[in-house]
């Protein structure tokens, strides 16, 4: 059952993310200045936050109990020194381990009653559910309870954008303009060993098992962090989240193959070595197949960096010791 659980928030989580593509097209080449690239500033209560939804929400003064309603908002939470402030957490909320210790107050279908009983001075939406949450959303604020819809991120800008927002929301600025800056150095530094990487390789990254095998196209984070990298992702030419052709994708034979699932499928690696018709691809023929921690690799959190560290020590193992 948990695991069925876990396969279906991944799914919820696939169809946030093609809504997030498709507004991020409408867009075009539109610039987009974040906030992360602002001068911190100081938050004085109450504040008015304009959230995803286009929604001013006001906040009057610093929030000592906070419920999150998405894992990468618990994850920017607890990065932001705000453990004794959250009360209440999803049913998928599993990092860091303190997280686990929290008020579980269910997943998708989150629990209303139970939420207000926790008696929270903010909650953390988010964009990707947020229309489909759109009853319980308002039966809290009805209930006075300021609710903050965190925006769906399709790349680290926008990721920076998020944790500037929460920081603002939770009076924590300076501690969100610290791990922005943590991450946007690491970054750097990854793409400078990158600089050396002369044989690019082909890399097929699976988010979802057979029969019914998806991958990430152009337009999300995993095929920025390919980039980043200087590694190919073979389904760049597609958008968004792709439902596999398989033979199309053993005609373009990649060097790696990444998966992303071994947290509800067992022996991830094997089933894919052992996958009938893929015999002859490069990555199964030198057994160049590897698992990553999939909460790494699509959280929109502080936790992406480490994501693209994963693909790099997988693929160039040579250069990423």
């Amino acid at each position: 059952m948990k695991k069925l659980y876990s396969l279906l928030f991944v799914l919820m989580l696939i169809v946030g993310a093609l809504a997030g593509c498709a507004e991020k097209k409408d867009q075009g080449n539109e610039k987009q200045k974040t906030t992360a690239d602002k001068t911190t500033e100081q938050v004085t209560f109450p504040v008015t936050i304009k959230d995803a939804l286009n929604n001013k929400v006001v906040i009057a003064k610093k929030p000592k109990r906070i419920v999150s309603l998405m894992p990468s908002n618990t994850e920017i939470a607890f990065d932001l020194g705000l453990d004794k402030e959250i009360v209440g957490v999803t049913d998928f909320d599993n990092y860091p381990q303190e997280a686990a210790k929290k008020e579980k107050i269910g997943g998708q279908d989150f629990n209303v009653e139970k939420i207000i009983a926790l008696k929270p001075d903010l909650v953390l939406a988010h964009g990707s559910s947020a229309n489909t949450a759109a009853a319980g959303l308002k039966q809290l604020k009805d209930a006075g309870i300021p609710v903050l819809v965190v925006p769906n991120a399709q790349n680290f800008d926008q990721v920076y954008d998020s944790i500037n927002m929460i920081g603002k929301a939770t009076g924590e600025t300076g501690k969100a303009a610290e791990i922005i800056k943590g991450m946007k150095d690491k970054l750097a530094e990854i793409k400078a060993k990158a600089q050396s990487i002369k044989n690019k390789k082909k890399v097929f990254i699976e988010v979802s098992p057979a029969p019914d095998i998806y991958t990430t196209g152009k337009n999300t984070f995993m095929d920025d962090m390919l980039k980043t990298i200087n590694a190919e992702n073979i389904a760049s030419d597609q958008t968004g989240w792709i439902k596999v052709d398989q033979e199309a994708m053993i005609k373009r034979n990649p060097d790696v193959i990444i998966t992303t699932y071994g947290n509800y499928v067992k022996n991830p690696v094997e089933q894919v070595l052992s996958r009938k018709g893929w015999e002859n691809v490069s990555a199964i023929k030198n057994k160049q197949v590897f698992d990553v921690n999939s909460d790494e690799v699509s959280r929109p959190g502080p936790r992406l960096v480490k994501g693209v560290e994963d693909f790099a020590k997988a693929i160039y193992p040579e250069v990423f010791k």
